[in-house]
């Protein structure tokens, strides 16, 4: 890039070179547990509010997003590092929860595919959400995930397992319930 700091030049010598610095790409991976347990006591419908204000911030700061549900039978991508854009937010309005657990197994595509997207992206700063209430039948096998993450957990009602501390733990990322 060149710059006119003295002036108009008159001969190429008084042009100033200049590097121009990228600033850091970031992606914000998501994950979010939609399973049927998440309806319980209106903990996926607030969630989607943390998400929509989340979704926002990495739009307006022109932020990737990688997202994906864990519901049903398998994990299903949304977006997989694309701009955050306002199609997000109406994606989240649709989004539902029913079916079972598949969250070891969003985990584990995760990590694999931030694997590969490391070596396409190597400068890339990478943050990783987990939204869930915790309530997987095994917790033996969580990958980590090499990145700084967040686990909100979303459990509620009268009686809570919390074992989504302990997975917070088992996976090295910090953990927060979603009323505090």
């Amino acid at each position: 890039m060149h710059t006119l700091l003295r002036g108009r030049p008159k001969a190429r010598k008084d042009l100033a070179h200049k590097t121009r610095k990228r600033a850091v790409q970031e992606l914000w991976l998501v994950v979010i547990d939609a399973s049927a347990s998440t309806r319980r006591h209106q903990a996926l419908s607030d969630a989607k509010g943390l998400l929509a204000q989340l979704f926002d911030d990495a739009y307006r700061q022109r932020v990737r997003v990688a997202v994906m549900t864990a519901s049903g039978r398998a994990p299903q991508w949304h977006v997989s590092g694309a701009k955050a854009s306002k199609a997000l937010d109406q994606w989240l309005e649709t989004l539902g929860a029913g079916g079972g657990t598949p969250l070891l197994d969003a985990l584990q595509e995760v990590a694999r595919w931030l694997e590969v997207r490391r070596k396409q992206f190597a400068h890339e700063q990478q943050r990783f959400l987990l939204v869930t209430d915790g309530r997987l039948k095994e917790l033996s096998s969580l990958p980590r995930l090499d990145c700084p993450g967040l686990l909100i957990d979303i459990e509620r009602g009268p009686i809570r397992l919390g074992r989504a501390q302990q997975m917070a733990t088992d996976m090295g990322i910090e953990y927060q319930h979603i009323d505090a």
